[in-house]
């Protein structure tokens, strides 16, 4: 028999395929969904490469950005009315529907069973109330049941593996797991490029870019693809969500990889118009540049929705309540909760005594914002100066005055008792913002195995996936989905991928230019790599894994009377406003000369991390 061979769209043929090395499995994504899969493919005795495109210590994908939230129930057929609920009137896989609520129902075993979390903690009975947390946190305590009005909702609650939130605390589990795994090869900043496949449609090998050179690595039972969504996809964004501007709030290494590669197999697509979005304004950001993340501000910022302000559309219309609950920017609209319609250039609106509001020091979560504000004399010059309409920034001004002197918002029925009326003379401000993605759901459609399905809904062969990669998630989202859902079916695929599939016909006759397994990039060997830096007199070293990343590792310098001359950062993969409290926090210990400072604004376990790490260092001073 003639075996073809070929890697899809390069068209390459039997003839010019060379292979590189050969795994059991290959698991294409570090984050949440990925570091499962491999985990449990490894456990099942599988020689396995996990690789992402992102470069070492930024690995993570959403997983490391997020609220560290994690869906539960106490009681499975509650949660199936629920699930049923929220996705309503949108399809839903019911075997599919099945296997996820049947994990969320057993979420704490999982946890404690294969993290190793001796206590998960609730949030209705470890965080709900409790006086350790503040308004910010209380907001996402809020959302432990995001749709109470659904049927099925009163059974639903929310894990944590760590009393806090955005801590990266499940990511630093997950990613423990792996690199104490000696059957784990690691790559970082190796995207994946192609699918190789047989001429019977199974999947048996990637196309990888590792090192600057393409790499054909076989793959003898399974590829598991664990890559994430699109939000940083322009393309994508605009074909999919019909938006042109969203400010991307997780890793910026999303970049829709899994959806090729799944297209190149033939695989059916689902979810792709679904996403997620949150912040201010519940799904908002101030304007970032491309290629950044948006600043997620979650505080009860009253600035922002009670007064004479309101929120903007392109035109200068308002387009929802300014004061709507947030459920991950979904917004109510008749009879539905949707992300609402994304603008181009949408601006915050407000007057002089707004102004004043804004610059109050007194929790106010983004001190330095009116650095960015538009000033404008009057409606006209505002309107020109943020491309709307005049006539439509003075009309919307004309009525939202009228609402506020009848203390009712006829238009989208904001409390009225919020409203002001605006000034008569000017100045006037605005502020840039955008719709933010905390993530997209679509891609290739899955089974209850964890198997990638063709257009005839029969599995692709060898072909798996999981996380928000096609994602279970098809209308409203519940906090806590997509981090239960990457547990649950990184698991399924990462068993059903090391399952041994019968022998590839041909495969024997191409020989692996290194078939041994890659010791430089062992997971285990990966750990135990860590650099060795060096102290002079007065010097110590510490370090601390309390960040977002990986290890944050510190040189601090002290005099003879041990104060704090100096504060080296040696290692840290922080980034967004923690990567700019790098740069802040070591100067403020100095001039103060101690680690105990206040925590950068939305960096506070970056801040954290920092003052642990120095700490640390003090002590071996003292």
């Amino acid at each position: 028999m003639i075996i073809v061979w070929r890697i899809i769209m390069s068209r390459l043929n039997k003839d010019n395929v060379n292979f590189d090395k050969n795994y059991d499995v290959i698991v294409l994504g570090f984050g949440g969904a990925g570091a499962t899969a491999a985990r449990f493919a490894a456990d099942e005795g599988a020689k396995v490469l996990l690789v992402d495109s992102a470069p070492e210590g930024y690995e993570g994908g959403n997983t490391r950005y997020a609220a560290q939230m994690i869906s539960t129930t106490e009681d499975y057929g509650s949660e199936k009315k629920y699930f049923a609920a929220l996705t309503k009137p949108m399809y839903a896989d019911q075997e599919v529907a099945d296997t996820f609520v049947e994990g969320m129902a057993n979420m704490s075993t999982y946890l404690q069973k294969y993290l190793n979390v001796e206590h998960p903690y609730s949030y209705k009975n470890d965080f709900l109330n409790n006086p350790k947390f503040g308004p910010f946190h209380k907001a996402l305590v809020d959302n432990t049941v995001e749709y109470k009005e659904l049927p099925g909702s009163e059974k639903h609650d929310v894990l944590g593996v760590t009393l806090g939130f955005f801590d990266a605390g499940l990511w630093k589990l997950l990613r423990k797991e792996v690199l104490k795994r000696d059957n784990i090869d690691v790559w970082y900043s190796s995207p994946a490029k192609h699918l190789i496949m047989d001429n019977d449609n199974n999947v048996v090998g990637v196309q990888i870019e590792h090192e600057h050179v393409l790499r054909n690595i076989t793959a003898n039972n399974g590829v598991v693809l664990a890559t994430g969504g699109f939000e940083n996809n322009q393309e994508m964004i605009e074909d999919y969500l019909g938006a042109s501007k969203l400010s991307p709030l997780g890793s910026l290494y999303n970049k829709g990889i899994g959806i090729k590669l799944g297209a190149e197999a033939g695989a059916q697509m689902w979810h792709m118009n679904n996403f997620e979005s949150l912040g201010m304004l519940h799904g908002m950001a101030f304007k970032t540049e491309p290629g950044t993340q948006g600043r997620l501000i979650l505080a009860d910022w009253k600035a922002l929705n009670e007064g004479s302000v309101f929120l903007a559309g392109d035109d200068g219309s308002r387009y929802y309540p300014e004061d709507e609950t947030n459920r991950h920017g979904h917004i109510y609209s008749h009879g539905y909760w949707k992300v609402p319609q994304n603008q181009d250039h949408p601006h915050i609106i407000f007057d002089q005594k707004q102004y004043e509001k804004f610059a109050e020091k007194e929790g106010n979560p983004a001190p330095n914002i009116l650095e960015k504000v538009i000033k404008a004399d009057t409606l006209e010059e505002l309107a020109e100066k943020i491309d709307a309409k005049v006539d439509v920034l003075k009309e919307t001004v004309a009525d939202f005055n009228k609402f506020a002197e009848d203390k009712h918002d006829y238009a989208y029925h904001r409390n009225g008792e919020s409203l002001t009326a605006f000034d008569e003379q000017g100045p006037y401000y605005a502020l840039a913002v955008q719709q933010t993605v905390l993530n997209t759901q679509g891609g290739p459609r899955r089974n209850s195995r964890a198997e990638i399905l063709d257009s005839d809904n029969q599995p692709i062969g060898h072909l798996y996936s999981a996380g928000e990669l096609g994602g279970v998630s098809a209308g409203r989202y519940q906090a806590g989905e997509n981090l239960a859902e990457c547990l649950i079916f990184g698991k399924i695929a990462g068993q059903n991928a090391a399952i041994p599939k019968q022998k590839i016909s041909g495969l024997e006759s191409y020989k692996c230019k290194e078939t041994k397994p890659d010791a430089e990039s062992g997971a285990s060997e990966h750990e135990e790599k860590t650099p060795e830096f060096t102290a002079g007199k007065n010097q110590y070293i510490g370090t601390s894994d309390e960040g977002m990343g990986d290890t944050t590792t510190v040189r601090v310098t002290v005099d003879d009377n041990k104060n704090i001359k100096n504060v080296e950062v040696l290692k840290q993969s922080e980034s967004g406003i923690g990567a700019d409290a790098i740069k802040t926090i070591p100067k403020e210990m100095v001039e103060k000369n101690t680690y105990d400072v206040d925590a950068v604004s939305g960096a506070s376990a970056t801040s954290r991390a920092l003052k642990d790490a120095v700490k640390k260092a003090i002590e071996k001073a003292n």
